[in-house]
């Protein structure tokens, strides 16, 4: 299979190249109140940034080729069905997390998020959305400092006494749905790799040295919140058609992890 994905994306590089992610002027493109395509879509959290961190672009990190590229991947590598505009876009949503569309989403993700804050009215619905069977991903947030912030805003949503966060152990389903996920690797997004020449993988450095995975379940065990800190998976997805280095470094195992996420997130 980790050959399969190495054909797929490799085609994929040959054939877009460099051009493959526009000129990053992109309008967001909100949910219908009511869907009636049932196909999978990816949903981006919009949220308000009340802090910076170097490199990072608030909600707008890694949008829109992040999921753009990964639903092509899924599409191409399962048998998901996921809708596309024309021959080659597929159909992907930002949300904010007091429109009732959030409801319409079967998955969400939110980049950067240690500079997110959320009023009272974002994290009661957040909840409400989680409980009744909502999934979120936060990517791409790096050392100390943007995990405290992560968490003092995340626990708005869900107090740590009653949904306490764990590092998920690689023999969970969750690192096996398609793809046998053997670590939680370290991605760099592609200025820092192109500075270190590759070499470095740690964005904050000490800091930052080691990669997690980790997760919030509800009452029945189902895992509602994955967490990827000190690493930003979805750089693995948008700039897959950048650089041949780049892509061969991270990318087959950014799709790994990150198709083995979302069938999780479908299955469960």
């Amino acid at each position: 299979m980790v050959a399969l994905l190495l054909a797929a994306a490799g085609a994929a590089f040959a054939q877009f190249g460099s051009g493959f992610r526009g000129d990053g002027n992109f309008a967001a493109i909100r949910p219908p109140a009511l869907r009636t395509d049932r196909a999978f879509s990816f949903c981006r959290l919009m949220y308000t940034s009340v802090r910076r961190e170097p490199s990072g672009g608030g909600w707008r990190t890694d949008y829109p080729y992040g999921e753009i590229n990964l639903l092509i991947r899924l599409s191409e590598l399962t048998k998901t069905p996921v809708s596309f505009e024309g021959a080659r876009d597929p159909i992907h949503y930002v949300v904010r997390m007091t429109d009732a569309a959030l409801f319409e989403c079967p998955f969400t993700m939110a980049s950067d998020v240690g500079t997110i804050g959320l009023s009272p009215a974002e994290a009661e619905q957040l909840r409400l959305y989680l409980l009744k069977g909502g999934f979120l991903w936060a990517d791409d947030f790096w050392g100390t400092r943007a995990w405290e912030q992560w968490t003092r805003e995340l626990a708005k949503v869900l107090p740590p006494t009653e949904y306490p966060i764990e590092d998920v152990p690689l023999g969970d389903p969750i690192f096996s749905g398609q793809f046998v996920v053997s670590r939680v690797p370290q991605i760099t997004n592609i200025g820092f790799w192109r500075r270190t020449r590759g070499r470095e993988t740690s964005e904050r450095g000490d800091d930052s040295r080691e990669a997690h995975f980790r997760a919030i379940r509800d009452d029945h065990g189902r895992i509602m919140v994955v967490m990827t800190h000190n690493t930003d998976v979805a750089d693995s997805w948008e700039r897959e058609g950048e650089d041949p280095g780049f892509f061969y470094q991270f990318s087959p195992n950014g799709y790994a992890l990150g198709i083995d996420v979302l069938l999780h997130a479908m299955t469960h």
